[in-house]
């Protein structure tokens, strides 16, 4: 049964990112192109910087936000197409367009003939789910200075993957909401990070139904990271970190089986695998 997980977490483990992130200069070349580096895959990432005297960027006719030095982050979702359409819009009214080819990935699967997708609604949960979600796409409408997006990221914690990114069920036939993060199995109380410079855009101050004890920050141009089921959030509302600030304590609170990490990145709308960012798990000491 352990030999089987583990062949089936390595035909599943995504390629690893190739890009260091561009380092803002005081003074950088004119350039007449989009220069970037990452990974083109669904759930990939990518950062650069757009052509000298860009006004305006769009990835299939959606804005990107761009920094005063014009160095952008772009992802792109689990079910992101094969092709994207990068078009900068220069000062002189000139565009500069690029298009990108997006990996596929071959995502885990699990087939239940035997089960329902939709359990038997509870009452409870249909009364408080709506606030829940209101608050979370508010969290993710806002914006901040942050600049964590031009870091290389770090887990915010150390330990055994539970749960791969895009990972889906089929109930029935029926596909059921695809796993939008990655789950990382630690012991009650083990302390979480800040993966990279952020702005906290969400503390939640009692656990919610699905999440629990919900904790969300802003790495800046649209990035942002949310960490689930905490057993404590010790940081506040508004409050900057640090990568590798001590932001919160893992739990089991909410929807969860166990006590773990589930650590979710998003860019917009775009669910981003984690694992595309940070590179390997490493080895814990």
């Amino acid at each position: 049964m352990i030999a089987r997980l583990v062949a089936a977490l390595a035909l599943a483990a995504p390629p690893q990112p190739v890009f260091a992130p561009p380092t803002p200069a005081s003074a950088p070349a004119p350039t007449t192109t989009f220069h970037w580096q990452g990974t083109l895959s669904q759930g990939g990432l990518i950062r650069g910087t757009v052509p000298t005297g860009t006004v305006t960027v769009t990835l299939d006719h959606r804005p990107v936000p761009i920094a005063a030095d014009g160095g952008f982050v772009i992802g792109f979702d689990r079910d992101a197409p094969a092709i994207a359409t990068l078009v900068a819009t220069l000062g002189d009214g000139r565009r500069v367009s690029q298009q990108l080819t997006i990996a596929p990935r071959a995502w885990r699967i699990e087939r239940l003939a035997t089960l329902p997708r939709v359990p038997v609604p509870d009452p409870v949960f249909a009364e408080r789910r709506p606030p829940e979600l209101a608050a979370i796409a508010a969290a993710r409408a806002r914006v901040t200075t942050a600049s964590g997006w031009r870091q290389p990221f770090i887990w915010p914690a150390i330990g055994r993957i539970s749960g791969l990114f895009g990972a889906q069920r089929i109930y029935r036939g029926e596909p059921g909401a695809y796993h939008g993060g990655v789950d990382i199995a630690k012991a009650t109380g083990a302390v979480v990070r800040a993966p990279a410079d952020g702005v906290v855009i969400l503390a939640a101050d009692h656990p919610f139904t699905l999440e629990g004890n919900l904790l969300m920050i802003d790495h800046g141009l649209g990035l942002n990271s949310a960490f689930l089921h905490l057993s404590r959030i010790d940081v506040r509302d508004g409050q900057a970190v640090r990568q590798g600030d001590p932001i919160g304590l893992v739990g089991a609170t909410g929807r969860a089986t166990g006590a773990h990490l589930h650590w979710g990145l998003r860019w917009g709308e775009a669910r981003l695998d984690p694992m595309l960012v940070t590179g390997a798990m490493p080895v814990a000491n």
